[in-house]
């Protein structure tokens, strides 16, 4: 249960949709402050579709450069001693195939320490400053069919601040997802209970389509399947996207299992998405039936009960592992808390990965999301003071 809920993803897909890692055979090579403190000047334009990189290291994603080391006593102690500063660049080549010329490619980075500017071809697609949120980038205006295309990302933490260890490079996933023109949006669907009792609760799915004009007609089918798979409930809507507005489906689930840190129970609504009886799309967002509510003078309240947080502040890096994501590390992270008593995570002090909000949904926790610790107010010279009246509100929505 997520009283801030970020769906960072619809988990997975079928039908029109591929959602494929994008995280094997990377290109990396360093510039700028180097592991033993020297300086290696930053060639221009390595972002150019020529640039030869087959002399660059060759690896897979996650990766955080920094965790590599080596330790010097010279650094700051608040970043663990480790060398995170410095100029990454990385470099993947892949193929599309002419088939595919009518489809839309999309990049989903899940985090980017720090400063990430991406391009295709040599063409710039997009990027993020904040190293912890997660961004989508269109590929489509710049994929070349039948050839090689190449993607470049520039790192840079020399211009990023930070008072605890942050890690360094593109050290969470990264997902090449490929759609028709008309689809569900990344962060494309909303599910809320705007009732919840034993007996029923109220599901509200609300759904997000691009590119269907308004005289196209959308038919949405979608099922609800319980947490062991049986489909609880389904409905078929038709209608029109009138002004970008979402897609709008309510649903009853009758003798709901209520999500709680003792019985996290996850519910699938599983959505066929039609454009003129055309499947364009398929996704399945995954969610929990639970209420929340916070009473003045008494405190917070789960399913109508009263209950206190078990909590802990939790950092995102894994320790000696560093900052790369690692699935399994999180998991033994999260049951060593669970068997001393913890039922709740606030991140601290920037957006989780999609696989932390995951494991917590199913393994019971609640989560509080802490986006960022500073507004406008410096705590440190380089940190997210500098981002926050253009980028706040856009990392937040993400």
């Amino acid at each position: 249960m997520i009283i801030l809920y970020l769906n960072l993803f619809g988990l997975s897909a079928w039908g029109q949709r591929s959602v494929s890692d994008f995280d094997r055979d990377w290109r990396f090579a360093r510039f700028g402050l180097q592991a033993d403190g020297s300086r290696l000047p930053e060639p221009d334009s390595l972002e150019a579709y020529e640039v030869d990189d087959t002399g660059w290291r060759k690896l897979d994603v996650p990766h955080d450069w920094a965790i590599e080391g080596p330790f010097r006593i010279d650094l700051d102690g608040y970043t663990g001693k480790l060398p995170w500063q410095g100029i990454g660049w990385y470099r993947k080549h892949f193929e599309v195939s002419s088939k595919d010329k009518k489809k839309r490619f999309y990049l989903d980075f899940d985090g980017t320490m720090a400063n990430a500017e991406v391009w295709l071809n040599g063409k710039k697609v997009g990027g993020r400053p904040f190293g912890y949120s997660s961004f989508r980038v269109d590929l489509t205006p710049y994929v070349l069919y039948g050839t090689d295309n190449v993607v470049a990302v520039r790192l840079d933490t020399e211009k990023f601040g930070s008072r605890w260890y942050p890690g360094a490079g593109l050290y969470r996933n990264v997902h090449l997802i490929v759609t028709d023109k008309i689809h569900v949006p990344v962060w494309g669907t909303q599910i809320t209970t705007p009732h919840v009792s034993k007996e029923f609760a109220a599901v509200r799915l609300q759904t997000r389509i691009d590119n269907a004009g308004e005289k196209t007609q959308i038919r949405m089918e979608t099922e609800i399947l319980s947490p062991d798979g049986k489909v609880v409930t389904r409905k078929e809507n038709t209608g029109r996207i009138n002004h970008g507005q979402p897609f709008e489906q309510n649903f009853i689930v009758n003798a709901p299992e209520l999500w709680s840190p003792e019985n996290p129970s996850l519910y699938k609504a599983v959505s066929k998405i039609y454009a003129n009886n055309k499947l364009v799309d398929t996704y399945t967002t995954r969610f929990g039936i639970r209420s929340i509510e916070f009473i003045a003078d008494k405190g917070f309240y789960l399913n109508g009960e009263h209950r206190k947080f078990q909590g802990v502040c939790n950092h995102h890096d894994l320790g000696p592992l560093g900052a790369a994501i690692n699935v399994a590390a999180l998991r033994h992270q999260l049951t060593l808390l669970k068997d001393m008593g913890c039922d709740a995570i606030r991140t601290s002090h920037n957006m989780p990965a999609p696989e932390l909000v995951e494991l917590c949904d199913e393994m019971g926790f609640m989560m509080m999301i802490e986006p960022f610790d500073e507004w406008d107010i410096a705590k440190c010279d380089n940190g997210y003071h500098r981002y926050f009246n253009e980028w706040a509100e856009r990392d937040m929505i993400n």
